[in-house]
């Protein structure tokens, strides 16, 4: 089975992949005139404006999450493994995607608020099924990434977190000692295993107390700890830096030399460095992935514009502060692994540790003695526990849409008690066939997303334009689609 599912990772994360991703976010760069540059002031301004409704949530609890879908263990463990097998430079590349994905989250997030409705309940729904029947009038389409994200969200990406999280707690816990060697008599199972399948079983109970309050419980959870959970792991990734900040230039000029080559020891690893900075940048930021999107539509604005500017703002958030602070808990460290390509180690600080997010644990251990696994093990429950609560509702956007628009209480009682499963049978999983599974489902949903916003631009530039045009005449920007010849936008066009 595992042959199987790397085999299909393989196909979907082709270097086709790559380029494309790199592309359309160089190319959205160009098209917004580089709106992530020009527009920072009024990212930050429009985060922090605007309030909820009863439809709606307000711009910052929408950026929250969709935070908590993009800030998960792709900020640690992804990072690590990115170094681990592209070398240092690898962490430039994320970068790069980080400012090229920017661009490419304003588009997506801007056509979900363009093509938005209400459900039967009253609430506004959106995402890519949304646009692409609604911009592209392809219902095959909308419906094939509708399926996908269900599968995707609700069965295949939330074990990747429950994994992580089951695995930083287990090594903070030294394997198991005491709690793990009880749960082992008690039935009877490996120590470590007994562990996980325990906290997978907790974690489980914990999201399912949020889940089945709604969209409105997840809105108010992730405005409370998405931002308090980011702002400390940065402040700790500040405090390593300081007490090492005799290495800091030296990993710089590593990270620099290594990402076009120049490094002697990680010279051969230029494309690698590329690949894995750009693979786990997708991971990370999901720029173009199409979850972001769900939590956009979802944003009480007056303008579709609005939500896109404060999304594109989470990838600066998400990719330069929250991924690149794990980076440097590792690097100004030095405890990292780097994979030699054709075998062996390049660089071994760490003798026998996985890729993953033991290496910012064992830095921060380096540095602060007793802080660095149970830190590390805090801070990545959150950010995988927060989410799996986002995915849960990407999933239950698409499964609203599968049904014609209308929520089931079947259906969504269902999906629940499926994703809570896959929560404790993600958490026992080995490592690897948890990444595997989540490549899949990520790299599937960006190729079905990334074609359809190439194909759907126009409106969301159009929503730009008359966004700044109005921006200029000092007026509060209100949308109407018929104003600026968009059609299908039929909220928009009842509401105004």
């Amino acid at each position: 089975m595992e042959q199987i599912v790397t085999t299909i990772n393989g196909l979907v994360w082709s270097p086709l992949l790559i380029i494309l991703c790199l592309g359309a976010g160089l190319y959205f760069t160009i098209r917004t005139r580089f709106m992530q540059i020009r527009g920072f002031t009024e990212m930050v301004k429009l985060t922090f404006s605007g309030k909820s409704s009863q439809a709606g949530v307000s711009s910052f609890q929408a950026l929250s999450m969709s935070m908590a879908g993009r800030i998960g263990i792709g900020n640690i463990a992804g990072v690590a493994t990115a170094i681990a097998f592209g070398g240092p430079g690898a962490i430039f590349w994320m970068w790069v995607m980080g400012f090229l994905g920017a661009s490419t989250s304003y588009i997506e997030s801007t056509l979900a608020q363009i093509y938005k409705e209400k459900d039967n309940e009253g609430r506004y729904r959106g995402g890519p099924a949304y646009y692409i029947e609604k911009g592209l009038g392809m219902k095959w389409y909308a419906l094939a990434f509708a399926l996908a994200t269900l599968i995707a969200a609700g069965l295949l990406m939330p074990g990747v977190q429950a994994n992580a999280i089951a695995d930083s707690i287990a090594n903070a816990c030294q394997g198991g000692a005491l709690c793990g060697d009880l749960a082992g008599t008690w039935f009877g199972m490996d120590s470590r295993l007994a562990l996980k399948g325990g906290i997978g079983v907790v974690v489980a109970l914990l999201l399912g107390v949020i889940i089945f309050g709604g969209v409105k419980r997840i809105a108010m959870f992730a405005e409370i700890v998405v931002p308090f959970m980011a702002m400390a792991y940065i402040l700790m990734a500040v405090v390593v830096m300081i007490i090492n900040h005799e290495l800091v230039p030296g990993m710089f000029r590593t990270i620099f030399s290594s990402a076009f080559g120049m490094h002697a020891g990680f010279g051969a690893m230029l494309g690698l460095a590329v690949e894995w900075g750009v693979k786990r940048g997708v991971y990370a930021n999901e720029a173009g992935q199409g979850t972001g999107p769900h939590a956009a539509a979802a944003a009480e604005v007056s303008h579709p514009a609005k939500q896109g500017y404060v999304q594109a703002f989470a990838i600066y958030f998400d990719t330069m502060l929250v991924c690149t602070s794990t980076a440097f808990l590792i690097l100004a460290t030095g405890m990292y692994n780097v994979v030699d390509p054709n075998g062996g180690m390049l660089h071994e600080a760490l003798p026998g540790i996985e890729a993953g997010a033991g290496y910012a644990q064992h830095g921060i251990e380096s540095v602060l003695p007793g802080w660095g696994a149970g830190f590390v093990a805090m801070a990545l429950f959150f950010f995988a526990f927060t989410t799996i609560m986002a995915y849960y509702y990407m999933a239950e956007t698409n499964l609203t849409y599968l049904n014609g628009h209308r929520t089931r209480p079947w259906a969504t009682g269902l999906l629940r008690v499926a994703i809570l499963g896959m929560v404790v049978f993600g958490a026992v999983r080995s490592a690897d066939l948890a990444w595997t599974f989540g490549d899949i489902g990520v790299g599937i949903m960006a190729w079905l997303n990334i074609i359809a916003i190439l194909l759907l631009q126009k409106p969301a530039l159009i929503a730009l334009r008359d966004y700044e045009r109005q921006k200029k005449l000092g007026l509060d920007p209100v949308f109407d689609p018929d104003a600026v010849g968009i059609a299908n936008a039929d909220f928009w066009r009842n509401r105004s």
